[in-house]
């Protein structure tokens, strides 16, 4: 059979198990076709730099995935947060949405979205490991917030009345 032949399968990541250390950028993805969890993923950047974050994603993502065509993130939650990086000679559009420092939108194609858990840099790799093993959990209905606090990952989201986190702000009691 010849390769034009072939059906072009979705490609998912591999199953294997990741060493998750600190100040590393980790993806896993739900590496089943059913797509069933809240999440389809989760991400542990560096920082709150998107520029120099956001490239080892796409580039990750890419590889196993195909193109990313846009990124949503919360502008409250990074650090100058541009309209669009050029990435690997493809231009990459972020759009700005009220979805919370825990989570990023991916779109592949036009329609084929990921739900990605965002687990803090400041988290530590136990709890950092443990976050990203539950949000790719298939059966996961927990949403992205949530996994952080049962696994210590980060604080609690801000109460209406405090706002939005920047990310740029010290965490816990002053």
């Amino acid at each position: 059979m010849a390769d034009s032949d072939t059906p072009d399968l979705p490609r998912l990541l591999p199953e294997a198990v990741h060493e998750v250390r600190p100040g590393t950028a980790l993806v896993r993805l739900e590496t089943t076709r059913s797509r069933e969890g809240v999440l389809d993923g989760a991400w542990w950047p560096r920082s709150r730099d998107i520029g120099a974050e956001l490239p080892g994603l796409i580039t990750a993502l890419t590889e196993h995935l195909g193109p990313v065509a846009r990124v949503g993130l919360d502008a409250s939650a990074w650090e100058e947060l541009p309209t669009r990086l050029v990435i690997e000679d493809r231009i990459v559009h972020i759009d700005s949405f009220p979805v919370g420092d825990d989570t990023i939108l991916i779109t592949r194609g036009d329609q084929d979205h990921f739900s990605l858990l965002v687990v803090p840099p400041t988290a530590t790799a136990e709890a950092a490991h443990a976050a990203m093993t539950r949000a790719v959990q298939a059966d996961n209905v927990d949403r992205a917030g949530q996994i952080l606090i049962d696994t210590g990952s980060g604080p609690p989201g801000p109460s209406p009345a405090e706002g939005p986190r920047t990310g740029r702000e010290p965490s816990g009691p002053t």
